[in-house]
């Protein structure tokens, strides 16, 4: 078992805790050595207190071709931990908009015009393939699990004099249908990664497993731990644990978890 310790990143918009990466932009070290191989997701806490850029990330095929043959695409999720009243989230376009009309409003200036806007709130669950166009809105501070990958292209970014992706952003766009925000339904499954949500009312044990997995605290009361053989340690809100496909592990106490397993 292991305690990651995270990557904090400023950003202007807020900033990003990566809390579990062995991506090059930010490599826990420990986390490396731990899962011995390149991690094929990171996991990250996200505090927007102005909105992020509207973007688009591309698949693995468009990823390989357009930024080099190593390369992952970026599909992704958000858990929302917080939200102010009114939150809302940039989730694909609008019906009936083609990428000749996201262009021409690229170009005009309004590109937020034919964005489909979602308002949020804590707990809800979004699932972003990649393709779609998306953005996080400010007054939100989600958790993020997503391929290991920092490809993000910009197609809007509220000029705020940062490096717009135009070409390559279109190409990455695709407009295939959506899930529904909603809360999350305790249990998620997608070709790169699973989520399941435990809710701990005083203790429970996790036995060993085919895969390593990771155990991100949604939330803690205090005097909540977590035991792996002759190791305990205290857990409070937004720590994370790795743990080995050999050890099964307890935790104690009134808190909930997001186990993460990568595919």
């Amino acid at each position: 078992m292991l305690k990651l310790n995270a990557i904090h990143q400023d950003k202007i918009w807020g900033y990003e805790r990566w809390i579990a990466s062995t991506h090059r932009d930010g490599c826990q070290s420990e986390f490396l050595s731990f899962y011995g191989k390149d991690y094929p997701l990171i996991v990250k806490v996200i505090q927007a207190n102005e909105a992020l850029s509207v973007q688009v990330h591309p698949d693995d095929a468009l990823a390989k071709q357009l930024e080099g043959e190593n390369e992952r695409g970026k599909t992704e999720c958000w858990y929302v931990l917080d939200a102010q009243k009114d939150a809302k989230l940039i989730y694909g376009i609008k019906k009936g908009v083609s990428k000749e009309q996201i262009e021409s409003a690229i170009k005009a200036g309004n590109l937020e015009e034919k964005m489909n806007y979602v308002s949020v709130k804590k707990g809800d669950f979004v699932f972003i393939p990649a393709g779609t166009v998306h953005a996080i809105g400010g007054g939100l501070r989600l958790m993020e699990v997503q391929q290991s990958s920092n490809t993000t292209y910009r197609l809007y970014d509220y000029n705020r004099g940062r490096e717009i992706h135009v070409e390559k952003g279109l190409q990455a766009v695709k407009t295939d249908t959506l899930l529904p925000i909603e809360q999350f339904k305790g249990e998620f499954d997608c070709p790169y990664f699973s989520l399941k949500k435990h809710n701990v009312k005083s203790s429970a044990t996790f036995e060993k497993s085919v895969e390593v997995r990771l155990f991100y605290t949604i939330s803690a009361e205090s005097g909540a731990k977590i035991t792996c053989g002759e190791k305990s340690e205290s857990v409070s809100a937004e720590d994370i644990f790795a743990v080995s496909s050999s050890e099964s592990i307890e935790f104690n106490g009134n808190l909930s978890l997001m186990e993460i397993v990568a595919k």
